[in-house]
């Protein structure tokens, strides 16, 4: 995991704490991007942390959230976090729900269990307690919501009301577990990955996105749009995300 871990964690790694877990995460988030390239080049993903690692780590790639999560709950487990896989049912901006339990996610374990995600592209920030707590960074205000079924969701506070990104239990998850939602979000005419090029990756100060074939950077609350040409997305790519591919 080291060559991984060099990727996004300049500091030493001590025992697990919960400030230790914040900044993994948020480096992760910093230097990681979320994106669906392969998707979209027809390039089997399979549910393999030996071959996320070869990807994220050596071939300096992102991924969706099988891989990022998966990789990245492999690598909390090695320096010393209890945490486990769980499944999540994500809703769509128009209100409906996607394929259920598509989504992967982390719980960790700590002085009560926290919410961890690094592979939901523009998402909370740090770890979120499932309590109810309120937590803010610079992508908004997020908590999680207990419903009277036991399930959890996890919202953002958007204008005067709560949003709901996704919904999911503390039901414990293996990665093969999420085959076949890794199948349909790779060849689903419904699924939003298979729709063009997806890449996304935090800032400091907000975010760039790269969806189709449109660059969006987010500062603030300010956003600056434009069209990229087919000539110019393989400097794009490696000038915002680090990626070279062909």
């Amino acid at each position: 995991m080291k060559t991984y871990l060099n990727r996004f964690a300049s500091f030493p790694i001590t025992e697990p704490t919960i400030p230790l877990l914040t900044s993994l995460q948020q480096n992760h988030l910093l230097h990681i991007p979320f994106e669906n390239l392969d998707v979209s080049r027809q390039v089997p993903i399979e549910l393999n942390v030996h071959r996320f690692y070869q990807k994220v780590a050596h071939n300096q790639r992102g991924g969706f959230c099988y891989e990022l999560n998966g990789l990245f709950h492999h690598l909390l487990e090695e320096v010393g976090y209890k945490s486990q896989l769980i499944s999540c049912t994500v809703r769509r901006p128009d209100g409906s729900w996607a394929k259920e339990d598509s989504h992967a996610a982390i719980l960790v374990f700590l002085d009560q269990p926290y919410l961890v995600d690094v592979g939901f592209g523009d998402s909370v920030r740090v770890p979120l307690p499932l309590t109810g707590e309120k937590r803010n960074d610079i992508s908004g205000t997020y908590k999680i919501s207990t419903l009277d079924s036991g399930q959890y969701d996890l919202q953002l506070a958007v204008d005067d009301h709560w949003q709901t990104k996704y919904r999911f239990t503390t039901n414990e998850r293996r990665l093969l577990d999420f085959t076949d939602g890794c199948i349909f979000n790779q060849t689903s005419p419904h699924s939003p990955f298979t729709k063009g090029d997806m890449v996304t990756i935090a800032t400091e100060d907000g975010r760039v996105t790269l969806s189709g074939d449109t660059l969006t950077i987010t500062k603030g609350r300010e956003k600056f749009k434009r069209e990229v040409s087919s000539d110019e997305r393989p400097s794009v790519l490696k000038d915002y995300f680090q990626i070279q591919i062909d």
